[in-house]
């Protein structure tokens, strides 16, 4: 475990140089919270794999990086991308660099992506090694959806030991209005997780109402109405309700990223003998999304897909695109 003390955070006295970070993925996700950290007062150095999203982070005063491992030096290096087999990909030149030579002592990697919490666990222990103990990995995957990411309002779930949650924390308050440790390495993951399990398998609830709901002769707006005034009443029906009754279907969280998050949860659930039937249904009614083709449509779907409308887009919190 690294104890350095180095903050994320300029220390006193030299208040004139701006902290640093590294973000990698600059998609629908990563660039409004990459361009909140601009507005936070952070030098922001970004990668992504299409060249225009750093292009955008160039005109609103940030930086590019070629590569990743470009990054090297970067006190602070997050990471948004689809899943953990991307970022083990994209960090791969990183980590031989710092094999070749280690950065400086407390470099904190932080995944802000939905991954495995076991995945991220084995991917810390591979950033131990090859920075000789000189980095630390910390998973902080958030929900809120695009709308969180533009407005800094994100949840944040952390995993990783308390000091360096503890200097990582004005990184994560420039993106994040809730910001919570909830334990150890992976302990952020599967807080997302469980997360997913009430917003996928909700959204799933609601899609087969309304579809019960339409067939038999009702108005699902009208259905919805009544719902909402009584127990049924959530965030998840105020959200997703309108766009289902309406069959918007733009993606803004697509149902394979749901579909990858709910089988996190059966791994989870698995692997401390837990009973999951209400995530291993969920898994496999968004697998029969995929089946069908459907996967890049928003998880929000029921019937035939209509033309995507002008409606505003749901904060549906799902794992975000490249």
């Amino acid at each position: 475990m690294n104890n350095a003390t180095t903050s994320a955070v300029p220390p006193s006295g030299a208040e004139h140089t701006r902290p640093r970070a590294g973000f990698v993925g600059l998609g629908l996700m990563g660039a409004p919270m990459a361009a909140n950290l601009l507005r936070a007062g952070w030098s922001v150095t970004g990668w992504n794999r299409s060249p225009a999203a750093v292009e955008d982070l160039l005109r609103l005063g940030g930086s590019g990086a070629a590569t990743v491992a470009d990054l090297r030096d970067e006190p602070v290096i997050i990471f948004m991308l689809p899943d953990l087999s991307f970022i083990e990909d994209a960090a791969a030149g990183l980590l031989d660099a710092w094999r070749s030579s280690p950065p400086g002592p407390g470099t904190l990697v932080v995944v802000m992506s939905s991954v495995s919490p076991v995945g991220v666990q084995d991917f810390g222990r591979a950033v131990i090694e090859a920075s000789g103990g000189n980095a630390t990995v910390l998973d902080a995957p958030v929900s809120g959806g695009t709308h969180g990411a533009r407005q800094g309002t994100l949840a944040i779930m952390a995993g990783g030991p308390e000091e360096d949650f503890a200097r990582i924390l004005p990184v994560l308050q420039a993106m994040g209005a809730t910001v919570r440790r909830l334990g150890g390495l992976g302990a952020g993951s599967l807080a997302k997780a469980c997360n997913q399990l009430v917003v996928g398998t909700t959204t799933a609830a609601l899609a087969e109402a309304a579809e019960l709901a339409e067939r038999s002769g009702l108005d699902v707006t009208a259905l919805f109405d009544v719902l909402s005034g009584g127990l049924a009443a959530s965030r998840i029906l105020e959200i997703v309700g309108p766009r289902l009754a309406a069959k918007d279907y733009t993606p803004t969280g697509p149902a394979k990223f749901m579909h990858k998050d709910l089988s996190f949860v059966v791994e989870s659930a698995r692997s401390v003998g837990a009973a999951a039937p209400m995530a291993s249904a969920g898994t496999e009614l968004y697998a029969q999304l995929l089946a069908q083709g459907l996967g890049d449509l928003d998880l929000v779907l029921r019937g035939p897909p209509s033309p995507p409308t002008s409606l505003p887009r749901a904060a549906c919190e799902t794992s975000p695109a490249p």
